[in-house]
């Protein structure tokens, strides 16, 4: 067989399907790991912790690597599988006369072609709502938060006259918000009128991600979006996990790597895997929902 018609045989499109869904995989567990920190980490500190990651997760060199290699590996993997798809119809063009294939093969693996169409439509829209707006857009506003100063302790009984006042949070620690000193340019919080920069701050990833969800997200005329937002992410997840169920295992099979000893263990890992994992990524709505 020539270079060729390997490269566009089935099974090569079989093996880059298995490589790519592998390497998500991976991305997964890492996305989700950093998403945690919505629910584990709560008030001014889980925002900074929150925001800390994001702005690591869009900043850093090497991430931002790995991010190129991950969007590639998205539409390789979605590509890859329509012309498989393809290829196999044009294989076998009449279908069987007897078929049963309820009896040979799961639910999830007859339709992974259709729920990797919906997962591919989930990652556009999820990427449009945050990841857009995070790296190509000034909708996300820097991170501040007002802290109560001492102005005056009074007399001996400890009184206190508190001031609310306004700070960034930056790299560099606090900054007062002053509106009328200070503005922003991306990350940059600048002197007005000048091209002196203060620090570099972060965005507010956070608040944005959290006021989606909330029970306070409602159109002007009262509907729901935060949570139909929430519905669609819970929804999307379950596609992801019925789409996991079959891909992880036969990720294995198609690299060859089967093994009577070890496959019952990776079919077991991949089945859990799919429950587990798209089951706490859709916790994180649920949550920021009902806490609103």
């Amino acid at each position: 067989m020539s270079k060729s018609a390997f490269i566009k045989s089935s099974i090569a499109k079989k093996y880059w399907m298995a490589l790519t869904g592998l390497f998500l995989c991976l991305f997964l567990v890492g996305h989700l790991l950093g998403n945690l920190q919505l629910i584990f980490s709560t008030g001014e500190e889980g925002r900074r912790v929150f925001n800390e990651y994001a702005f690591f997760m869009t900043t850093n060199p090497a991430v931002k690597a790995l991010s190129y290699l991950t969007y590639f590996s998205i539409l390789f993997h979605a590509v890859d599988g329509i012309a498989l798809l393809i290829q196999n119809k044009k294989a076998r063009p009449v279908p069987y006369a007897y078929s049963k294939p309820s009896e040979n093969s799961s639910l999830p693996s007859r339709y992974m072609a259709l729920l990797g169409t919906l997962v591919l439509v989930f990652i556009a829209t999820h990427m449009s709502n945050f990841w857009w707006k995070m790296k190509y857009t000034e909708e996300i506003p820097l991170h501040s938060y007002f802290a109560k100063t001492d102005k005056d302790f009074g007399d001996s009984t400890y009184a206190k006259t508190l001031e609310q006042k306004e700070f960034y949070y930056t790299q560099s620690g606090p900054i007062p918000k002053d509106t009328a000193a200070t503005t922003t340019k991306g990350l940059d919080i600048m002197v007005k009128g000048t091209n002196l920069k203060y620090a570099s701050g972060y965005k507010d990833l956070h608040t944005v991600v959290s006021a989606f969800f909330s029970k306070n997200n409602k159109s002007e005329s009262g509907v729901p979006l935060g949570l139909l937002g929430m519905l669609f992410y819970v929804v999307s997840m379950a596609v992801m996990g019925f789409h996991l169920w079959h891909g992880f295992g036969s990720a294995f099979q198609s690299l060859g790597l089967n093994h009577p000893k070890f496959t019952p263990v990776i079919q077991l890992f991949g089945k859990g895997f799919a429950v587990v994992v798209p089951l706490l990524f859709a916790i994180i709505p649920v949550f920021l929902y009902l806490i609103s």
